[in-house]
């Protein structure tokens, strides 16, 4: 099982964006919404409890320039990878269209396996940044400050940076299960001294952190000779 991101589509042409809306489907590694206007994605964007991971946003829509609408989004403190699409591909469109704030911008008609490609990119990019924000379980975790919070009882939980680096590289695994052998090279480095042991230790100050019960862990499970997060119980808490 692959994570699913959350990706808002917003974009007037229905049969583009039902193509789109099918193939993230299809790739399981993302879970698009779709919106024709700026105002139902506004609406979208207003519901507390919608979160996304980035926006592919056309240019040209009915009831505005999508260019200025990443711009309000700026300015309104959202910081996920904007992706904007256009029928236009001058250079000075280009321009405008990064000068709004957008990541990225790629002219219609455009090659899926490119536009899903970039995608990716801008995920892994804003996944490192200090501006990320990662769900897992009930918690939000914001790994630049190796910090998790979990909402519903307002407790926040400090880690050390190889608890955020464990937390962050099973993340990025998407519900697989990572060998403790790659896990402890991602994360230490090919460092001889070190042994699965050290990795081991790790995982079990982890789960005193992070699990109700961490006897009985259900948010990092041990399988297949190494570890996972339990993409069932982070999904459920998105």
């Amino acid at each position: 099982m692959t994570t699913h991101h959350p990706i808002l589509i917003v974009d007037d042409d229905l049969a583009l964006r039902t193509t789109l809306t099918d193939q993230l489907r299809a790739d399981r590694e993302f879970a698009p919404v779709e919106a024709g206007t700026i105002a139902e994605a506004e609406q979208i964007l207003a519901k507390g409890e919608n979160r996304f991971d980035a926006i592919i946003l056309d240019v040209g829509l009915p009831d505005g320039d999508g260019r200025a609408f990443c711009g309000r989004l700026r300015e309104a403190g959202l910081k996920i990878p904007i992706i904007m699409l256009t029928g236009a591909a001058e250079e000075q469109d280009v321009v405008r269209g990064l000068d709004s704030g957008a990541n990225d911008y790629i002219a219609k008609p455009f090659r899926l396996a490119e536009l899903l490609a970039r995608l990716r990119a801008h995920l892994r990019n804003f996944e490192s940044s200090e501006d990320a924000v990662l769900q897992i379980g009930p918690y939000t975790f914001r790994p630049a400050m190796k910090l998790l919070h979990e909402p519903v009882k307002n407790r926040r939980i400090r880690l050390t940076d190889k608890e955020a680096a464990i937390l962050k590289f099973l993340y990025r695994a998407g519900g697989k299960s990572v060998g403790r052998q790659i896990l402890l090279n991602e994360v230490w480095g090919y460092n001889a001294a070190v042994t699965t042991h050290t990795l081991e230790t790790h995982v079990y100050r982890l789960r005193q952190k992070i699990e109700p019960e961490p006897n009985q862990a259900r948010l990092l499970i041990t399988e297949g000779g190494g570890y996972r997060l339990n993409q069932e119980a982070t999904e459920a808490a998105a």
